[in-house]
């Protein structure tokens, strides 16, 4: 999950490598999807940031947070996940 906050936009730079990982691991195994933090309560604990967060969650539990766009952190934690 691509967490954003309204004033800067979901980030569109990453939208690549996560198809590019998606084409090559099967589009069944990995889902990718943008949470604006100021609509979602749930989300509270991360308004303010001014970095993107990525929310790695498995079977409905949260089990990795990468912090910023670094494409090979990002790239190397969803082959780690799946």
């Amino acid at each position: 999950v691509d967490v954003f906050q309204a004033w800067c936009g979901p980030c569109k730079t990453v939208v690549d490598l996560f198809q590019k990982i998606r084409n090559e691991v099967g589009s069944n195994l990995l889902h990718f999807a943008v949470a604006e933090v100021d609509s979602i309560d749930a989300l509270e604990g991360y308004r303010g940031q001014c970095q993107p967060v990525f929310l790695f969650y498995a079977e409905g539990e949260l089990v990795a947070v990468v912090r910023g766009v670094n494409a090979p952190l990002l790239q190397k934690t969803i082959l780690e996940q799946l």
